[in-house]
């Protein structure tokens, strides 16, 4: 005897649509050059902030120059920030990390046409850390910015990881009385430092 479940998925497996091909997306697909000013423009447009170094061992000292009160700093990659938080980030369920001021993790690429940056768990540890930080900075190699989402998806492929996401500027809403509010939820800030 089956259950109205069983029922349900039944009917809908015998109502399935006829199979279409996809259609081709090539006409959509841009050559335009994955340029380091198409994505500045974009991205601070969306309001974030671009910062250049072509050295990593620049990026603790920019950070302190532009987040000099920041107490709990976390990274996933000690390289880029010497002064460790002071608490077990790693651990629990992730509301820990509300005590975090700055978050600070690599992106694996960015994406010219809309400023968006792509990061999954092996960059970020935790998922939720860059939602919940106050304030998050992004670094990103200038070689892995593509042109649009078609080229970044290409180059992302098929699931390698968990959790991915794409993050494009600061949290921002136009709720409130029609009027822009940055960092309405998630980080108040996204400063995106582009290794050169």
């Amino acid at each position: 005897m089956s259950n109205s479940r069983d029922k349900i998925l039944a009917a809908v497996k015998q109502n399935q649509p006829a199979a279409s091909q996809l259609p081709d997306l090539a006409p959509f697909i841009t050559s335009a050059p994955a340029s380091l000013e198409a994505f500045r423009k974009v991205a601070e447009g969306m309001g974030s902030h671009l910062l250049e170094v072509t050295d990593e061992a620049e990026i603790p000292a920019l950070l302190h120059e532009h987040y000099p009160d920041m107490e709990q700093v976390i990274t996933t990659d000690p390289l880029l920030h010497a002064r460790a938080a002071t608490f077990d980030w790693l651990t629990g369920d992730g509301r820990q990390l509300q005590q975090a001021d700055l978050a600070i993790v690599r992106a694996q690429l960015g994406v010219a046409e809309n400023g968006a940056l792509w990061l999954t768990e092996k960059e970020l540890q935790v998922r939720v850390l860059p939602f919940i930080a106050q304030h998050l900075a992004v670094v990103l190699d200038v070689n892995t910015i593509v042109p649009t989402m078609h080229h970044a998806y290409e180059k992302i492929g098929g699931p390698q990881n968990g959790f991915g996401v794409f993050i494009a500027g600061p949290s921002k809403t136009a709720d409130i009385e029609q009027s822009l509010v940055l960092g309405a939820h998630g980080a108040k800030s996204l400063t995106i430092i582009i290794k050169k």
